[in-house]
């Protein structure tokens, strides 16, 4: 979003998806959303909008404190790296995004307090205590009558019965307001069916008040006046569609950006946490004393194959991977062509191939490859004019037209494989249209000169408002065909009538735009590859032990908790750090082997475990006092403890 004069004239399109879950890397269908975003993000701007484009990740969780258990290294450092993944992810799709918000981020943790103790202290949250069933993967609570067989509702893993004090919301008192507003704003809730879902599942049937805390886990947004409790995800997630723009309820006026943006135009999420937007959500905003977004648009979910993708089903593509063997622009088209309005799309790489040798490489590649040519070898590239037109011209413009007409439409109302499609039913139609006219036949007479010139004509500016239309689906793609086409009538105003390529410029060089993909070849390749993988992981050495020790042994090594005080590199010795450390009844240096694995800033303060009964030792001319307690050979991890942990005690 730009703050210039001129854009701030410009209508506004605030947009969002779903932040991304910091838990394991995002599949092939995770990344459609933030696809299929960043495509009308592009598209709002081509219409004209001053767009901001919203997108992020969510980073606290009982689940991801189990995670970062497992692999040993703290939560932060755990969502860190997971977030960073994710983020490359969306940059390989070529996400336009203006702000990637992360739960963790500071102005966030500071706003969400504030939601909360307004929230409490307006008597909307209020203190109890919860019993029932918990699905750790969705982070979801589940009634007797929900958890039917002891498993969640939603993924069908295992829930487990859970009992803690938590703050929980006042959803109830809000339920007919919110009813109302959803029937007086048919638009709120898109598709229709999944509006229907939420009022008469939920709504009529009941809303129980929604739990809000957690208190038998710490990674959380700590509640401020309460810091057994941490603030639960639907407060602390939802929230950032508006503590990104710098809304906070402690502000006597909200921020520039806030005001300019919210409400947001549409919220684009998956259809499994539609109950949360369009329930919850809108609650806390009522709550809050805010406007509710204008629309929720709950997309289907894609399947491998028939079954929904999933690492524990094996079945999981990842759109990285894909890109190695489609391209960006393959795996975005396979995306946005493949998804219904309101049904689940399915992924198989056999269905990629045939979409993309079909749509990409013979549809829209071959057209431009055979245009392209034919205009070089009979007009010596340069783009000749239109003087000699006959009924079959009218036909293609009349095709280009309604391109132009559905795509919009279509786009408008979210139905986006459909927008595709009427392009790509424009260019079938140029390519029939070469097929009607025999380019090369005309070209061997003299006298049809003219008229292969205007057939070669109506094929370029065919190719051109494509590539017009084609900008917030393949982006890249588009790029290279008007490099081709060497025009710079690239802005949708150029689409309103056909004839906006100049005639008399010089194309410039041919570019593939999709070589065509053998199938056999691609299961070799992809099939020698999966093999390459599994025998890396079966080649891993064997764990050598050492030899076996009695008890008197291990007890005679004495440890003991520490804290580093200071820590500085040695000169000339790139593997050596100093430190020093405090044991509470004394300090001491110690001279360890971890300068490659860590900066020394990042050490101090930090709680460690010490050998303290090690005999001196003299590394390059310094003495150690005792050694760091660490893990790896090749990546070597330090322990670290709590930092509440006491200096000085004894680790057995």
């Amino acid at each position: 979003m730009c703050h210039c004069n001129e854009c701030s004239k410009k209508e506004k399109y605030f947009i969002t998806t779903a932040i991304a879950y910091s838990s394991r890397k995002p599949h092939f269908g995770n990344t459609y959303e933030i696809i299929m975003s960043d495509a009308m993000a592009r598209f709002q701007r081509q219409m004209g909008k001053d767009v901001f484009f919203l997108t992020g990740t969510d980073e606290h969780g009982q689940k991801i404190e189990n995670l970062a258990k497992e692999a040993g290294i703290s939560p932060q450092e755990y969502v860190d790296g997971v977030s960073g993944e994710i983020k490359r992810i969306w940059d390989l799709m070529g996400a336009s995004y203006d702000k990637f918000i992360r739960t963790t981020d500071d102005y966030h943790v500071k706003s969400v307090q504030h939601i909360f103790r307004k929230l409490y202290e307006q008597g909307d949250i209020y203190k109890g205590s919860y019993e029932g069933w918990y699905c750790t993967p969705c982070e979801s609570f589940f009634t007797d009558i929900q958890a039917e067989g002891g498993v969640c509702p939603d993924c069908g893993r295992p829930l487990e019965r859970t009992q803690e004090e938590a703050y929980f919301f006042a959803m109830s008192k809000y339920a007919s307001r919110l009813i109302a507003y959803i029937e007086e704003h048919p638009e709120f809730i898109e598709p229709e069916s999944r509006k229907k879902e939420m009022i008469n599942n939920f709504l009529k049937a009941g809303l129980q008040d929604l739990c809000v805390s957690r208190s038998s886990f710490k990674w959380g947004v700590p509640v401020t006046f309460d810091d057994r409790h941490v603030i639960y995800v639907w407060i602390d997630a939802l929230s950032n569609y508006i503590t990104a723009l710098g809304f906070d309820p402690d502000l006597s006026e909200q921020p520039e950006l806030y005001q300019k943006c919210w409400p947001a135009d549409v919220h684009i999420i998956g259809k499994d946490i539609l109950r949360f937007h369009t329930i919850y959500w809108p609650i806390l905003l009522m709550a809050l004393g805010q406007p509710l977004p204008k629309k929720v648009f709950g997309h289907p979910w894609f399947n491998s194959g028939i079954d929904k993708m999933s690492k524990s089903r094996g079945n999981v593509i990842y759109a990285d991977d894909m890109a190695e063997y489609f391209g960006v622009d393959g795996v975005r088209y396979y995306a946005l062509s493949e998804m219904p309005y309101n049904a689940d799309g399915s992924i198989t790489y056999e269905n990629v191939i045939n979409r993309y040798n079909t749509d990409l490489a013979n549809n829209l590649g071959n057209l431009v490859s055979r245009t392209h040519a034919m205009t070089v070898k009979y007009f010596g590239g340069v783009i000749p004019a239109p003087t000699e037109e006959e009924a079959l011209d009218g036909e293609i413009k009349e095709a280009f037209a309604k391109a132009v007409a559905l795509s919009r439409q279509n786009m408008e109302s979210f139905h986006v494989a459909d927008a595709l499609s009427a392009i790509f039913e424009m260019l079938r139609r140029a390519n029939k249209y070469i097929d009607e006219t025999t380019p090369w036949l005309l070209a061997k007479d003299e006298g049809k000169k003219a008229r292969l010139g205007t057939v070669l004509y109506h094929l370029l500016e065919c190719i051109r408002g494509a590539a017009v239309l084609l900008t917030p689906f393949i982006p890249q793609t588009a790029e290279k065909i008007f490099t081709l086409l060497a025009t710079d009538k690239t802005a949708y105003e150029t689409v309103g009538a056909f004839g906006a390529l100049e005639s008399g410029k010089v194309l410039g060089q041919s570019v593939v735009l999709f070589a065509r993909i053998d199938e056999a070849k691609f299961f070799e390749a992809l099939k020698a590859k999966e093999e390459a993988a599994s025998a890396a992981t079966q080649e891993e050495p064997a764990i050598e032990h050492e030899a076996e020790i009695k008890i008197d042994s291990f007890a005679a090594v004495e440890l003991r908790t520490a804290q580093i005080l200071a820590c500085e590199k040695i000169p000339k010795a790139k593997k050596l750090l100093k430190l020093q450390v405090n044991l509470g009844y004394e300090q001491r240096q110690i001279v360890s082997g971890i300068a490659k694995f860590y900066e020394p800033e990042d050490l101090i303060g930090k709680k460690v475990v010490i050998v303290a009964n090690l005999a001196p030792a003299t590394l390059c001319g310094i003495e150690s006092n005792g050694m760091l307690l660490a893990s790896g050979e090749d990546n070597v991890r330090v322990v670290f403890l709590d930092p509440e942990t006491p200096n000085g005690e004894r680790v057995h």
